[in-house]
């Protein structure tokens, strides 16, 4: 999973953007945690308490995406949309549903960040 951090100098927005498959982490990381020290903080607490075993699950329900993680691996979804439900396409039509939902490992998420965590400290 490759990710580049970039800022806005002008208004001091900050960007996430992710590898093909993974666009919505870049949401959660720019919409969900944004340039906010503490809240990303927290995150990883909660990350490294799935690491080292002491909790088994974890989810964070935000404004727009919601953050599943347990001991194997982080999923991004956004919170509007039913991923169960079936839909009926035509042949050779699918949905794109990378910039709607996203898994990681947990450890490729940590790296993530952790990364985020410099950058927004810079």
């Amino acid at each position: 999973m490759e990710f580049e951090f970039r800022r806005n100098r002008l208004d001091d927005t900050v960007f996430a953007n992710f590898s093909m498959d993974h666009e919505v982490f870049g949401r959660w990381f720019a919409e969900e945690l944004g340039a906010d020290v503490t809240r990303a903080q927290q995150v990883l607490t909660y990350i490294g308490q799935l690491i080292a075993g002491a909790k088994t699950e974890w989810r964070d329900i935000g404004n727009d995406l919601t953050l599943d993680a347990d001991i194997e691996q982080v999923r991004i979804f956004v919170n509007a949309i039913d991923f169960d439900e079936e839909h009926n396409l035509e042949d050779g039509m699918a949905l794109y549903d990378a910039e709607s939902e996203g898994y990681c490992g947990l450890e490729d998420f940590e790296k993530a960040l952790k990364s985020w965590l410099v950058f927004i400290q810079e």
